[in-house]
C-alpha cells in the first residue's frame, strides 16, 4: 500500500484507532465478563471473533447477552481500572503536535472510550452503548459500532467529512474486524495484533508500547 499524498506533497490528515488491546491494555468486554462471572465463556467467543472465526456482529451480541443483570457501578469500575496502552499518551501527544487529526473506531463501550476519548484528546469517537435498566445491564447493546461492516461505513464517512479520502489516513488495529480498514487505508499499522490482521498490514509492531510507531508515522511525512 501506499499513501495517496497530493501534489503538494502533504502528508495524509487522519489516523484512525481502534481501542481495546490497542489504545487499552485490555477488551472491554472481557473485563466486564469478569466482573459478570461469565469470563471464560466470553473470552472464548472473543478469540474467535478476533481471529475472524465468528461474525463480529454475531460475536457481540452472544457476549453482550452475558452481562444481563450487572450492577452499572461495578461495570464502569471494571471500565475505570483498565489502564492505556503504555505509550499511548506520548504517541497522540506527538501525532497531534504535527497537525494530525484523530480518530478511534470501536466496537467497546461509551462506559471506557468516552474516558480514552477525553485523556487522549481524540477528535472522533465511535463505540456502542450498553443498556441500562433499574441500575443494571440488560444485555442488550446499540450504537455505531455494531455491524459487521460499521467500521468500513464510519470510516469512509470521517474522510469524506474530512475531504480527503481513505488513502489519505493510516490505520491503527489489532484484531479481525480491523481489516476492513486496513483494506480501504492509505497506511496500516498492525499493533501486537491477531496473526489474521498481519497479512493486511503495511508494518507489523509486536512491541507492547504505541512509543514504537512514532518512528513509522514520523517516516510517512
Amino acid at each position: 500500500m501506499s499513501l495517496n499524498i497530493n501534489s503538494r506533497n502533504e502528508k495524509p490528515k487522519l489516523i484512525v484507532f481502534d481501542m481495546d488491546s490497542t489504545l487499552i491494555d485490555a477488551e472491554c468486554i472481557d473485563e466486564l465478563a469478569r466482573a459478570a462471572g461469565t469470563e471464560e465463556f466470553v473470552s472464548e467467543i472473543t478469540r474467535k471473533a478476533m481471529n475472524g472465526d465468528l461474525k463480529y456482529s454475531e460475536a457481540l451480541i452472544e457476549r453482550v447477552r452475558t452481562l444481563k443483570g450487572l450492577d452499572i457501578e461495578i461495570a464502569q469500575k471494571a471500565m475505570d481500572e483498565i489502564p492505556l496502552m503504555p505509550g499511548a499518551e506520548e504517541l497522540l501527544d506527538h501525532i497531534r503536535s504535527h497537525g494530525y487529526s484523530t480518530a478511534m473506531l470501536s466496537g467497546g463501550f461509551t462506559l471506557k472510550s468516552e474516558q480514552v476519548g477525553k485523556l487522549l484528546k481524540i477528535d472522533h469517537v465511535y463505540s456502542n452503548v450498553l443498556e441500562v435498566k433499574d441500575g443494571k445491564l440488560t444485555g442488550k447493546v446499540s450504537g455505531p459500532m455494531t455491524g459487521d461492516n460499521s467500521k468500513e461505513i464510519v470510516f469512509e464517512k470521517l474522510a469524506h467529512d474530512h475531504g480527503i479520502t481513505t488513502k489519505d489516513c493510516i490505520v491503527v488495529g489489532d484484531g479481525a474486524n480491523d481489516i476492513c480498514l486496513f483494506k480501504k487505508a492509505g497506511y496500516s499499522i498492525a499493533f501486537n495484533p491477531k496473526p489474521i490482521l498481519c497479512q493486511y498490514a503495511d508494518v507489523v509492531i509486536k512491541e507492547k508500547n504505541m512509543k514504537a510507531l512514532i518512528p513509522v508515522i514520523d517516516s510517512l511525512q
